[in-house]
């Protein structure tokens, strides 16, 4: 299993799977305060309200960043309501719940944000793995 790190306020707990980032830097623009790369921590979990934080990792496209209320005893996954963006030259972005079933038969649920490849040549698919600004994809 690869690097999973926890970042918590007391309120709540930002979860960072490295293995799963695409590096969209979606978290970055949205909330530079918090959401820093070249920084060690990269993630300043005191530098924004809970809310602010929350509603920026919720927009992550590979799931590598996701959070849970500390206080939350049970922390399953809410539902959302489906909404699918095209992101220029980058990967399809679907939100919500979905459930996938893969050309193998195997099935998962994905909830939050999920990022599928477009430009074809993910070794992830059939999500993005960010390979698509290696191959200068435009799309």
């Amino acid at each position: 299993m690869g690097k999973i790190k926890e970042y918590t306020n007391g309120e709540t707990t930002v979860v960072w799977e490295a293995e799963k980032c695409i590096h969209s830097a979606i978290c970055a623009k949205g909330l530079p305060q918090v959401f820093q790369p070249r920084e060690r921590p990269w993630i300043k979990i005191d530098a924004a309200k809970t809310d602010a934080i929350i509603e920026t990792v919720k927009k992550c496209p590979s799931g590598a960043l996701s959070f849970y209320m500390n206080n939350e005893k049970d922390q399953t996954a809410e539902v959302l309501e489906t909404k699918v963006e095209v992101l220029e030259n980058g990967p399809l972005l679907v939100y919500g719940t979905l459930h996938v079933t893969h050309k193998d038969g195997r099935k998962e649920i994905k909830n939050k944000t999920t990022a599928f490849c477009r430009c074809g040549a993910s070794s992830n698919k059939p999500y993005c793995d960010g390979t698509h600004t290696k191959e200068q994809f435009i799309g």
